[in-house]
């Protein structure tokens, strides 16, 4: 169900790379932590460094029909938050950062899903969240999920000085509204959006995003978990 210590390792790795790009240290040393950061918040089959991951902790064992559930006290299903981690972290990284086409489209997950929602669900009403969590494809969601994680990370490793320090484009922004990718209701995501620049989009939603909702996820899980036992 995630263990806290690996909880509170994260949280204090992520105070630490937040500060090194604040400082602008140099980027080889960045970089390794920032990946290594980035992939323990995904599956552990991504990991190049033989690693733990804080997502398997939390998700792996845990019966699918769980992920459905929208818990008494909460806004969320586990279903819905891996829906909204994954549809951030590719909206912003492969349009955002690299301006190029996000996966939902490019690689045509959307019908693999088997979902009429393209947005990151921020507006969502808590009857739609409910309808959501009970058809998307699990599979489909999780394999998405791996896929984007494994694009992120291609891209990390890719970026250099010059990029990695650059405002986020107001046409880029657009883009998202065109796209369908954020709805007028969530338009504050973008506005923060906007007002980053790719480290701080590396931080927030690529990491720090990750690790917030994976948190939400694992206390959810704990929820329905003493429901069942009652």
């Amino acid at each position: 169900m995630g263990s806290t210590k690996h909880a509170k390792l994260l949280n204090s790795n992520q105070v630490l790379i937040r500060n090194m790009l604040v400082e602008k240290k140099p980027l080889d040393q960045i970089k390794p932590l920032l990946l290594q950061q980035h992939a323990q918040l995904h599956a552990d089959m991504m990991s190049e460094y033989g690693d733990w991951s804080y997502q398997d902790e939390v998700l792996v064992g845990v019966p699918a029909v769980w992920f459905r559930i929208v818990p008494e006290g909460e806004d969320h299903s586990v279903a819905w938050l891996l829906w909204h981690l994954t549809r951030c972290e590719d909206i912003t990284m492969n349009i955002l950062v690299m301006k190029g086409e996000q996966l939902l489209h490019s690689q045509e997950w959307i019908e693999r899903l088997e979902v009429d929602w393209r947005d990151t669900g921020n507006a969502m009403t808590p009857q739609e969240i409910t309808e959501f969590s009970q058809v998307i494809n699990l599979e489909a969601l999780m394999n998405y999920r791996f896929s984007v994680g494994t694009a992120t990370q291609e891209i990390i490793k890719g970026l250099g000085k010059e990029q990695i320090y650059r405002k986020v484009d107001h046409e880029d922004i657009q883009r998202l509204f065109k796209e369908g990718a954020v709805v007028d209701e969530a338009r504050g995501i973008a506005e923060y959006w906007s007002r980053r620049d790719v480290a701080g989009l590396l931080l927030m939603p690529a990491t720090r995003h990750n690790l917030v909702h994976l948190n939400e996820a694992r206390r959810i899980i704990k929820k329905i978990e003493r429901v069942n036992k009652k």
